[in-house]
């Protein structure tokens, strides 16, 4: 066996997909350079999207609503786009290249959009301080820039992640558990990129110029870029073993509404399986039956009169088409939350704009800076919890992550739960300040301190310790053995469902609101509208998700596979079901 020749046990291969050898690739050794690259790209990137909706608003001259729906429009598709890249991952090319490509794709947008911003005949111009709206063509070529970025992301986001968490041997328990740490570092590293951007960056853009802050994050992405590169010759690469593994998805439901009037047997043994040593000779995982979706099991029905020529489809593609539609209910009850989440670089920086900003005479934070609080936040708990929380926890429930990945996402749902009944409270406060001191003007600043606004950032950040990592973790983990790529969309996409969510409910709300004259709760004016309406109609949809959420875990199934022992003697991959204290499976 190769693993007795030193080589990696889960079939890992290099560039040219000769055997590894798992003493001189994969694990931290591969992956410093992977963070290092993701540390430089999240920089760029929250460099970008920290701030925009102050771009939108004082150099486009958009009004509040306008750029707030942009910023999510834009947001969302960045998070959307990586469907595309990771089916081409998947069942093309493979990660590696189409991080490769992509990459690229990324970088001539940001080289396109410093020029952009730096050109004043690419920016509206002003006289006397009146300025001119900007043209279509001004228009157009920002949002080509940026829409050029957000095709980039499509191809980096789901494959660099994933391409990560390859470089450790599944088979090898010693990696196995190394691995348990890798989504909470990886995840510390975006933390720290999106700092250097929050409180560096956003600083430059609103006080040294547009064009040199968005100037440094292109270099640091070519310089992330760099850094990736040298690491190919220590790169762990996945062998593709289907040719189009999304194909399982659209058969199973086919061939089970086929035989729907066919009677399920007793035993799910006598349904249709490839053995064991099948899938081990093929270097493929086994998937153990499970009694969910029990509908779906009619795809994998032997039966004599059925077509000789086209197999019925094996209880491992039965399972993998469960393993969607489980993380599909999962997935739904994360879009309310990615779209609290997306009130941070929108209505927060907007809401920070009104209040009293100065440190000293000279010196006034920038609204988007307050950001950094949710990853300071962060970067202070995800050690904490790594170190800590997670083998103190283990002691106790005997679990490798210390509590289960549902768990996890259930307390950073209620934190976030907390922080948006934080930040209504807060808006109460402000809009009192604003009557008793009889504020009516939209730039009037409220006098009140910006650091008000710090409690909801910083529980958010906390959150996101729990939901963020919690959430790339699940849909990495549980995705079928060949649509690891795909599966991580389901993370991404939900953050881009969720901005497109926030776009249409801040549009929908100011029409609804504003019309036949009354007052919009989300109006230009912040000083002038009632936004505290707006962020209780957030808590009260975020409790009830959250309700959504605890029934969703209880029905989820987690995945199990079957492995062989180096004895010969059959093993089982997966959690022990229960229900625990939360209402959440074990």
């Amino acid at each position: 066996m190769e693993a007795c020749k030193g080589y990696t046990q889960d079939g890992t291969v290099d560039l040219r997909g000769r055997p590894v050898l798992a003493s001189k690739t994969g694990k931290w050794k591969a992956c410093a350079f992977l963070i290092g690259y993701e540390a430089l790209e999240r920089m760029a990137f929250n460099g970008i999207a920290s701030n925009l909706v102050n771009y939108l608003t004082t150099q486009l001259h958009q009004d509040t609503v306008s750029s707030v729906r942009d910023v999510n429009n834009w947001s969302g598709a960045v998070w959307i786009t990586p469907i595309l890249g990771a089916y081409i991952a998947d069942s093309y090319v493979g990660r590696f290249w189409t991080f490769t490509v992509s990459s690229l794709i990324y970088v001539m947008g940001m080289v396109l959009l410093t020029t952009v911003v730096s050109l004043k005949s690419l920016r509206p111009s002003c006289t006397n301080g009146v300025c001119n709206k900007a043209s279509s063509s001004e228009i157009s070529f920002f949002y080509l820039s940026l829409y050029t970025i957000a095709i980039g992301a499509g191809g980096t986001k789901p494959n660099i992640s994933t391409f990560g968490a390859d470089q450790f041997d599944d088979f090898n328990p010693h990696e196995k558990e190394l691995k348990v740490s890798f989504f909470n570092w990886w995840m510390f590293s975006t933390f720290l990129g999106a700092l250097v951007a929050t409180l560096g960056l956003v600083y430059i853009q609103d006080n040294l110029g547009w064009g040199l802050g968005y100037g440094i994050p292109t270099a640091g992405l070519l310089l992330s870029l760099f850094i990736f590169y040298i690491g190919i010759p220590i790169y762990r690469h996945k062998v593709r073993k289907t040719k189009s593994p999304a194909r399982d998805l659209i058969r199973v439901p086919i061939a089970a509404f086929k035989n729907r009037k066919l009677q399920l047997p007793n035993n799910p043994s006598e349904l249709y399986e490839f053995e064991l040593q099948h899938h081990t000779s093929s270097g493929k995982r086994q998937v153990h039956h499970t009694t969910i979706f029990r509908f779906l099991d009619k795809a994998a029905i032997k039966d004599d009169s059925l077509d000789a020529s086209r197999p019925p489809c094996t209880v491992t593609q039965v399972e993998g088409a469960k393993l969607i539609l489980g993380m599909i209910l999962i997935w739904l009850v994360t879009l309310i939350p990615s779209t609290i989440w997306a009130q941070i670089n929108t209505l927060f920086v907007k809401q920070g704009t009104t209040l009293n900003r100065s440190l000293s005479p000279n010196f006034r934070i920038p609204a988007a800076s307050l950001g950094s609080f949710v990853t300071l936040s962060m970067l202070i708990f995800v050690p904490m919890y790594d170190r800590y929380f997670v083998p103190f926890m283990r002691r106790r429930t005997g679990n490798s992550r210390g509590i289960t990945m549902l768990q996890r996402l259930g307390i950073g749902f209620f934190i976030q739960v907390i922080a948006t009944g934080v930040a209504f409270a807060v808006e109460v406060r402000r809009m009192h300040v604003i009557r008793v001191n009889h504020i009516v003007g939209p730039k009037q600043i409220v006098p009140m301190s910006i650091f008000w606004l710090l409690p909801q950032y910083v529980l958010l950040g906390i959150a996101d310790v729990f939901n963020a990592i919690g959430l790339l973790e699940f849909f990495y983990d549980q995705s079928p053995e060949n649509m690891q790529s795909l599966g991580t969309t389901f993370f991404t996409s939900g953050i881009g469902v969720g901005n497109f969510l926030n776009s249409f409910l801040v549009t929908m709300v100011d029409k609804i609101t504003g019309r036949d004259g009354g007052k919009s709760w989300i109006g230009n004016n912040l000083n002038d509208c009632h936004l505290d309406y707006y962020y209780v109609f957030l808590l009260l949809i975020s409790i009830i998700n959250l309700g959504a959420f605890l029934w969703a875990s209880s029905k989820y199934v987690y995945k199990k596979e079957i492995t062989e022992a180096k004895e010969g003697c059959l093993q089982m991959e997966g959690r022990v079901l229960d229900i625990s204290p939360l209402g959440l499976q074990v």
